[in-house]
């Protein structure tokens, strides 16, 4: 009798083996997908090593790797935007004359920020992505999820939580 794919991805030769095989797959995904060739390939190295760490959990390893790739992608778009409108909002501000210390301490941020986006349910992480990075109301999120608009509530409400509960000085 075969064992389960869940068992086998937890031995080296067969992780090998299948790192192989599916790699190259997931690196086309996510350039195809967001356009950046080297962030498509640190995305597929840390969904492998995700991967790896939690094989023993993962009863489906191709989803697993999909799933964490693609939400690893979302929010590093999500920070992106963020910074984005944030330059936007303070021209004169560039990270070029930052001293070290700023700029290490937005590195620090930017991981917990993404550490705390990926903590949220994809419930969560879509409406409150919809409501503060796309400007969408409450009313707009409902008409697109096809729920109420008391339901989007809760759904920003348990986000925001959550991402207050994660990083300092959260608003």
């Amino acid at each position: 009798m075969e064992k389960p794919e869940k068992q086998d991805i937890c031995d080296k030769i067969f992780f090998s083996a299948f790192f192989k095989a599916q790699a190259q797959a997931l690196r086309n995904f996510l350039y195809f997908r967001f356009g950046d060739k080297d962030l498509a390939e640190d995305i597929t190295q840390d969904a492998f090593i995700k991967l790896w760490q939690n094989c023993a959990d993962v009863k489906y390893p191709k989803s697993f790797l999909y799933t964490v790739a693609k939400n690893a992608a979302l929010n590093h778009t999500v920070y992106q935007k963020v910074v984005f409108k944030y330059a936007d909002n303070n021209p004169g501000r560039t990270t070029d004359n930052q001293s070290p210390e700023y700029l290490m301490e937005e590195e620090e941020f930017r991981q917990k920020f993404e550490k705390a986006i990926a903590g949220l349910t994809d419930a969560q992480r879509v409406a409150l992505l919809l409501n503060r990075i796309e400007g969408k109301k409450y009313k707009e999120i409902a008409e697109m999820l096809g729920i109420t608009v008391k339901a989007v509530e809760k759904r920003i409400h348990g986000a925001l939580l959550h991402m207050s509960e994660q990083i300092e000085n959260f608003r």
